[in-house]
């Protein structure tokens, strides 16, 4: 009997100790390119050829980060970047989120063709070429408000995924309050506003992470819809461009000032990639832990089923 108890106390044991060893083994391989690139970023040009560099730089250098930012229209590129993101954002989970609530209310009679309509984007598109020409006949090439409207190139201003995430959640809240609304006086957009948006918090910081992910790290777009205008161009674009072009960095056509010149003898194409990389990432890493209570429990609490 003392061997069968034994036996049971130490079944729990070696089980959390095979899930902390799968977990740590996930950790490093999750981090370890992350780190290993900040390494090389932070390691000397010449010196990162040789190889070598794992996780702590051997020869420590802002030069690779002076490059970058002296580099054509990096600074530029990156507030064209964070006013898309922002603006796109917003527009996108307060849209989303007033055709969620339509759709969501019992006395709309076209709920479910229209959420159905919505489902239907998510395995068809038309594809580039036609969202190219209606693109052009809506006279927003080179203009900023495509990347608001049209991010993605084929993507719209309203995710169907993300509706769907915020019709369930809606589901989830007493009804009781928006009766007791109506009977007080409000109207829909009243609701919506005052009751059904601030109980919906969790929600819609997980889908403002997606969405501001998604406008953060687009590129093709710019290529497809803003290439001719420099001053639209955005910092992923950018880094696309530096990417494509670090093989050469001295005589990279970006490199317009004497002092990048100097430094471009002192960095080489890897360190060149790694630190606008890390450039590029900066702001998710910086917003993701502040997002991160409500886009767990949003993601939990969205995904139940009716």
């Amino acid at each position: 009997m003392q061997t069968v108890r034994k036996k049971f106390k130490a079944e729990p044991f070696l089980f959390h100790t095979f899930n902390y060893l799968i977990m740590l083994l996930l950790v490093v391989v999750t981090l370890y390119p992350f780190l290993n690139t900040l390494a090389i970023s932070f390691n000397a040009g010449v010196d990162t050829t040789r190889g070598g560099i794992y996780i702590w730089p051997r020869e420590w250098t802002l030069k690779n980060y002076e490059a970058v930012f002296l580099t054509g229209n990096v600074i530029d590129a990156f507030w064209v970047s964070v006013a898309r993101t922002v603006i796109g954002t917003v527009a996108s989970v307060f849209l989303t989120a007033m055709l969620a609530y339509t759709i969501s209310r019992k006395e709309f009679m076209f709920r479910k063709p229209v959420t159905l309509l919505f489902v239907l984007t998510m395995y068809f598109s038309a594809g580039l070429i036609p969202s190219f020409f209606l693109i052009k006949d809506l006279n927003l090439l080179n203009n900023f408000l495509v990347y608001i409207l049209f991010p993605g190139a084929t993507a719209g201003l309203v995710s169907a995924f993300n509706m769907l995430v915020v019709r369930t959640y809606m589901h989830t809240l007493p009804e009781s309050l928006v009766e007791s609304a109506k009977m007080d006086g409000a109207g829909d957009f009243k609701v919506f506003i005052s009751i059904i948006l601030p109980l919906c918090t969790p929600v819609l910081a997980t889908i403002s992470l997606f969405t501001a992910v998604f406008q953060w790290n687009q590129w093709f777009d710019t290529f497809i819809f803003a290439s001719s205008k420099q001053e639209l161009s955005t910092l992923q674009y950018e880094l696309i461009r530096l990417l494509s072009s670090s093989v050469n960095f001295n005589s990279n056509p970006n490199v317009s000032s004497t002092a990048a010149k100097d430094l471009a003898t002192l960095v080489t194409p890897l360190s060149i990639r790694a630190a606008i990389t890390i450039v590029a990432s900066i702001p998710i890493l910086v917003v993701y832990p502040l997002l991160q209570r409500h886009f767990v429990s949003g993601l939990k609490l969205g995904g139940v089923k009716e």
